[in-house]
C-alpha cells in the first residue's frame, strides 16, 4: 500500500498553466522545498486531482486526470519566468474538468481579510519548521534563510 500525499500548491502569474490542447495541461515546477514529493507521487500513481483557486472568484475549477513528469526542452523553454526555466513540468491529461460551487469559499471568507481569524499565539513559519523538523538552527537563522529564499530563489 502506498500513501498518496497529493500535489503541492503551484502558483505563478495568470497563464502559468499552459493549455497544450483541449485535454492537456502543463504545469511548471518552480524552485521550492527541493523535496520532490509531487514527482514521487506521480511516478507511483499518475492519477491527479487539481483544484484551481482564482483570486476574487468564489467558484473553483476541479480537474482530474493522469500526469507525467516531462523534460521536453521546448515546453520548458516556453515556461521560463524572469529568464529561469523550470527543470521539469507536469503534463496532465485531463479526464474531467468542471466548476465547483463557491459555498466553501463564501463560508471561509478567503477573499475577505476582515473575516480572517487572529494569528496571535500561532507559531511563525520558522518556529513551526524548527519544531517539526527538530532543527538545531535557531529561529532567527531560519527566518533569514526563508527571506533569502523568497528574494533570491523565487524563479
Amino acid at each position: 500500500m502506498s500513501v498518496h500525499r497529493g500535489l503541492e500548491h503551484r502558483c505563478d502569474p495568470p497563464g502559468f498553466v499552459k493549455v497544450l490542447d483541449r485535454n492537456t495541461l502543463a504545469i511548471p515546477d518552480r524552485l521550492g522545498n527541493n523535496r520532490g514529493d509531487t514527482f514521487l507521487n506521480v511516478l507511483e500513481n499518475p492519477s491527479v486531482a487539481i483544484v484551481f483557486i482564482v483570486p476574487k472568484r468564489r467558484e473553483v475549477v476541479r480537474v482530474s486526470g493522469t500526469a507525467q513528469v516531462v523534460t521536453d526542452e521546448d515546453l520548458l523553454d516556453s515556461m521560463a519566468m524572469q529568464g529561469k526555466r523550470p527543470d521539469l513540468a507536469l503534463v496532465v491529461t485531463v479526464k474531467e474538468a468542471f466548476f465547483h460551487c463557491g459555498k466553501s469559499m463564501i463560508r471561509s471568507g478567503l477573499w475577505e481579510p476582515k473575516r480572517w481569524g487572529p494569528i496571535e499565539g500561532l507559531p511563525t513559519y520558522a518556529q513551526a519548521l524548527k519544531d517539526h523538523g527538530k532543527l538545531s538552527v535557531d529561529v532567527p537563522e531560519i527566518e533569514r534563510r526563508i527571506v533569502h529564499s523568497e528574494v533570491h530563489r523565487l524563479y
